[in-house]
């Protein structure tokens, strides 16, 4: 099991701003942020929900190449709310909210690009 997994952006403050806006459409907040006079290295964010940060930000070189990062959501009406946040925050559209038959039958998922092109997704599983 995953506990927690994040990304390195290139502009800290934009992609924090765009992650925050993005993940409350799933019900994930800003839980956790610390310095880098705190970390020793890097600026981090840390989003989650239920107090517990699971997907973090750092400052920094951005991953190359850039991460795929999917979050499970409960319905289809919340992967659509997210792929509208993302766009609204800035992201770029890389596959609309629809059903994707070849993963498996109810796989229903969107696809944006962060600031820094990381492939983010929301998928629910059910029908």
């Amino acid at each position: 099991m995953i506990d927690h997994t994040g990304v390195a952006v290139s502009d800290f403050e934009k992609s924090k701003s765009f992650y925050r806006e993005t993940l409350a459409a799933i019900g994930y907040e800003l839980i956790l942020e610390f310095p880098a006079s705190v970390t020793g290295s890097e600026n981090v964010a840390g989003f989650g929900e239920g107090g517990k940060p699971d997907f973090w930000v750092a400052s920094g070189l951005p991953n190359k190449p850039p991460i795929h990062i999917a979050f499970r959501v409960s319905s289809r009406g919340v992967v659509d709310a997210f792929y509208k946040a993302a766009l609204a925050a800035g992201g770029r559209d890389n596959g609309p909210p629809g059903l994707r038959p070849h993963y498996h039958p109810n796989y229903y998922g969107a696809f944006v690009h962060d600031p820094d092109g990381h492939n983010i997704e929301a998928v629910c599983h059910e029908g």
